[in-house]
């Protein structure tokens, strides 16, 4: 299935699978929405073509990155990362057979999902910008504040993250 087609199978499925929680539908599409910014602007300012399959992994993964978090709660009571972890990859398999995903870029995208809170796994862009998009998100819906600001832009950031840390974020918690 064409790149674009599946990422949109696989977001109405992450809606489907969440149902009445609009909470987490708008978490992830805030990330996918991020994601696909700062893909763009790193891509053109490192000349990475439109193709790149890269692309994909990281629009799929952000749409599906906290599918387990439901399954994490009802297993362990918890939300947390390392739950979401365990409990993601089965999920998002799942839904990528359904939207017809190769098996490269569903075990990218599972890889993804199991380790996107493991910030010290990062291995490619993909990966890079899916942590930049959710801790910019995270920051958003927690109002993290000064220095939880400018921690994650020191220890996390690309250049293109840091700028729309800086430029729209900072701004809300000085």
């Amino acid at each position: 299935m064409e790149g674009y087609i599946m990422i949109g199978a696989a977001i109405n499925r992450m809606i489907l699978y969440f149902g009445p929680d609009a909470g987490r539908i708008q978490h992830a599409m805030k990330v996918y929405c991020l994601a696909y910014a700062l893909w763009d602007e790193e891509a053109r300012t490192r000349g990475i073509p439109d193709t790149d399959e890269r692309r994909n992994s990281l629009l799929l993964t952000a749409v599906l990155h906290d599918i387990g978090i439901h399954e994490a709660e009802r297993k362990y009571n918890s939300s947390a990362g390392k739950y979401q972890e365990i409990e993601g990859p089965p999920i998002a398999e799942k839904i990528l057979r359904e939207c017809g995903a190769d098996a490269e870029i569903t075990a990218r995208v599972s890889y993804l999902v199991a380790h996107h809170h493991t910030y010290n796994l990062i291995d490619g862009l993909d990966f890079q910008i899916l942590v930049e998009a959710d801790l910019l998100v995270n920051l958003e819906e927690e109002k993290g504040g000064r220095e939880a600001v400018l921690f994650v832009r020191d220890k996390y950031m690309t250049t293109s993250g840091a700028k729309l840390l800086m430029d729209s974020y900072l701004s809300f918690v000085v």
